[in-house]
Parts: C-alpha cells; sequence; structure tokens
C-alpha cells in the first residue's frame, strides 16, 4: 500500500487561537470547549489539498472532498495546527462513489507521514483503530492487521457521523454517537489533526466531508 498526503503552503495559516471557517474558542453554554470548527465553506482554513492521477484531495461546494481511484490506497490530509491534543473530533462522512468498499475517517496525534493515528469505518460495516508508528502498521482493533465488522454501523448509509476520543492514552471509536471501540495507546500525545479515506478491492472513492467540530475532551 502506498500512502498519499497532501499539504497547503504554510502561508495559509490558522489564527492563534485555532479559530478555522469561522471556528470558536470559547466555551459553548452547555458542553466543552470549542477549539475548532470548520463548514469547509473557506478554501484558505487549513487543510491539505492536492491531485494527481491516482487521488485529490479539494474543498468543493462547502466539503472537503477526498477522491482515490487507485486499489489499496490510503490517502489523507492534515490540518495545519501541530499542537492539538485531548480532544474529541466529530465530522459528518458522506460515501458518494462508486466504490463497494470504501473506508473513511480520522487521524489524531499525527507527527508526520509515518507516525499517526487514525480512526475509520466503511461502508459495509468494517471498522479500525490504528497506528503507524516508523511507517509500520498496527491495527489494535484486530487481529493479524485486519478491520472488523461491527453490527453498529449501519450498512451503506447516506451519510455518517464520525466522532474519535484522542487523549489521555486512550483512543475511541464512535459512529451515529454510540461507541464502537476503544483501545489505550501512549505512543503520541499531540499533533495535527486529519481526515482520510481509504479504498481496497476497488476503485471509485469519493467522500465529502462537512460540518467538523473538535472540543476538549473532557
Amino acid at each position: 500500500m502506498r500512502n498519499h498526503l497532501f499539504f497547503v503552503p504554510l502561508a495559509a495559516l490558522l489564527v492563534a487561537a485555532l479559530a478555522c471557517g469561522g471556528g470558536s474558542s470559547t466555551p459553548t453554554p452547555s458542553g466543552p470547549k470549542v477549539l475548532l470548527k470548520d463548514d469547509f465553506s473557506d478554501s484558505s482554513s487549513g487543510w491539505g489539498t492536492g491531485t494527481d492521477s491516482e487521488s485529490s484531495l479539494e474543498y468543493q461546494d462547502g466539503k472537503y472532498v477526498v477522491k482515490i481511484e487507485e486499489t489499496d490506497l490510503l490517502v489523507w490530509g492534515t490540518q495545519e495546527a501541530d499542537d492539538i491534543s485531548n480532544v474529541h473530533i466529530t465530522v459528518e462522512a458522506q460515501n458518494v462513489g462508486s466504490a463497494v468498499d470504501p473506508t473513511f475517517g480520522i487521524i489524531c496525534n499525527y507527527q508526520d507521514d509515518q507516525n499517526f493515528y487514525y480512526m475509520g469505518i466503511g461502508v459495509d460495516g468494517y471498522y479500525a483503530i490504528a497506528k503507524y508508528e516508523s511507517d509500520e502498521l498496527t491495527i489494535m482493533t484486530g487481529e493479524d492487521n485486519q478491520w472488523v465488522q461491527s453490527e453498529r454501523i449501519e450498512l451503506d448509509a447516506d451519510s455518517y457521523s464520525v466522532e474519535a476520543d484522542c487523549g489521555n492514552g486512550r483512543l475511541s471509536l464512535y459512529v451515529d454517537g454510540v461507541r464502537i471501540d476503544s483501545v489505550e495507546d501512549q505512543a503520541f500525545s499531540q499533533g495535527q489533526i486529519g481526515l482520510f479515506a481509504r479504498s481496497f478491492e476497488s476503485t471509485g472513492v469519493e467522500v465529502h466531508f462537512d460540518d467538523l467540530v473538535v472540543t476538549e475532551l473532557e
């Protein structure tokens, strides 16, 4: 598997408060402190973009869109803020491509393209909480580095609310408000956040992300 990563120029910086795409750093009246919000309507909000013959990452019509035209490929983009830690991340994900086995989800504590966590799901009910460390993949929720299936994930839904806890030595994955699984790992304690899609045996992956919210982990 070959990994693809795209960056935007460093000139497209976030403000110090991590306010992105009209976000807020003030506490909400009835919930945890909001660190970052992005509805992807502003193409300068700091997410990686790029295109090649096999994949692309782009802002399109108020969405962050990942496309893959190659099998067995992981494609991701990160947000420029690099010191995010102990957070809960929520994003809406819509599968609109022709691939029969696409997966997609959230990256956290991203150090570089060889060291990060990802938590994701597939429209076929499979999921994974995984770690790349020194470019070696470990899927911490399955045996033999395989994704596993959960009956708690709706099959072929029009869209999914994907959530991740990332902090205090624990990683947890939620789908549509239901916790799917969690693991403990302390390899990385902070870093960038990101969004990804992955192809397996079919091409034509296209995932639209929207309404990202990052809050302090309670």
